[in-house]
């Protein structure tokens, strides 16, 4: 038998964080997503075993500031087109720039100076990563799809999805249903 299934992972990191914080007894304000502060000091020894215990779970405590700009970048990407609450119709270089603080051609400096992509092509990949979860997880059609993730026709969103996966999204659309038959069949 197969299932699928669907997730949320800024719920997840979030519960994740929570259990470690409190297993490590650790007193905290969760500031926002990605961010939390420490209400006491935290012996060096501690503060390691603690991050051991966060990385196998694919979560890093970042200390570099630049690397911490470039976080609250992706984080704020990720916000901006998997929130369901997050308006997607405002420009992506007014967002970054208000939601962060910095002018965006600092933004967008940094962010490929470190990442060696630019931030149009990582907004580009989350919002191809989300399309195919709405293709698995939804009956929403890829012009609905396309006008939630504020493509201006679905011919825009098939480019850019073949672009990055090698397929279009009705050849990807044919493969999830075809998949569900077999499976369903077993």
């Amino acid at each position: 038998m197969k299932i699928f299934i669907r997730f949320d992972f800024n719920k997840i990191c979030n519960k994740i964080l929570e259990e470690k914080l409190e297993e490590f007894q650790i007193k905290h304000r969760v500031l926002g997503f990605g961010e939390v502060e420490f209400l006491e000091k935290i012996p060096a020894e501690k503060l390691d075993l603690f991050s051991h215990s966060l990385n196998n779970y694919g979560i890093e405590i970042v200390e570099n500031q630049k690397t911490i700009l470039i976080q609250k970048i992706k984080d704020a990407i990720v916000d901006m087109v998997f929130n369901e609450d997050t308006d997607i119709n405002v420009k992506s270089s007014v967002y970054l720039s208000e939601k962060l603080g910095h002018s965006y051609g600092y933004l967008s400096n940094l962010f490929s100076e470190v990442t060696y992509t630019s931030i149009e092509n990582f907004i580009i990949l989350q919002k191809i990563e989300h399309t195919k979860q709405l293709i698995i997880n939804s009956q929403l059609s890829l012009t609905e799809i396309a006008f939630k993730l504020n493509y201006s026709s679905v011919a825009h969103l098939s480019t850019q999805f073949k672009n990055t996966t090698g397929i279009t999204p009705s050849a990807f659309q044919r493969i999830i249903k075809r998949r569900r038959e077999i499976s369903s069949k077993q």
